[in-house]
């Protein structure tokens, strides 16, 4: 039944022509995982890779994404929902702009509609700054869980791109505070009940 009302919102969005991303894109970029009630990722906007394929995460970030949810053992297939604040890349890789993440996030709030998940990792500044208000960095509060829509609770974490820039695995630096955050997502994901 989820992936059934999924489809429909994402037939809409294939021929979404709502902000001038529509005339740029190769493909819509509208989800990956397994689409469930306990855990849903929501990632900023497509790359190249990702804008080829059609699937977010696939990139280098993707792959770091990959063993960060296996080394609680988690997974994509099997337990993870995964979608961006934007369907369609921005030139360049730029962030998106205001009116991009306006124009979107009829497609965004649809998918949390559907799916009602109970916990909603933030992956990235863009994630972060389209859920909490005010929020300007992930260093200052990752870690930490926030209320988020339909009862979730929301960690933001750094992006796997911004630790792929950050090699560093000593105590207090971004691996090392993902490592946490990792642990602690995969804990309250443990204490759900089963779907």
């Amino acid at each position: 039944m989820m992936e059934q009302e999924l489809e429909k919102i994402k037939e809409q969005c294939l021929g979404c022509q709502k902000c001038p991303l529509g005339q740029t894109r190769t493909n819509i970029v509208f989800s990956d995982g397994r689409p469930n009630h306990k855990l849903m990722l929501i990632g900023e906007a497509p790359g190249f890779n990702e804008d080829q394929t059609g699937k977010p995460f696939v990139g280098r970030a993707g792959q770091l994404l990959d063993k960060i949810l296996a080394s609680v053992g988690l997974s994509r297939e099997k337990d993870v929902y995964i979608c961006n604040t934007l369907k369609c890349r921005p030139p360049n890789n730029r962030d998106p702009l205001p009116s991009e993440k306006e124009a979107c996030r009829a497609y965004l709030d649809a998918q949390m509609a559907i799916l009602k998940p109970k916990i909603i990792i933030l992956c990235g500044k863009v994630a972060l700054t389209s859920f909490i208000t005010g929020a300007t960095s992930i260093s200052k509060i990752r870690g930490q869980w926030f209320d988020g829509p339909y009862g979730a609770k929301m960690m933001p974490i750094f992006h796997p791109s911004y630790l792929l820039r950050n090699q560093s695995k000593a105590p207090g630096s971004p691996k090392w505070l993902m490592w946490q955050d990792i642990q602690e997502i995969k804990r309250a994901y443990d204490e759900l009940a089963v779907d």
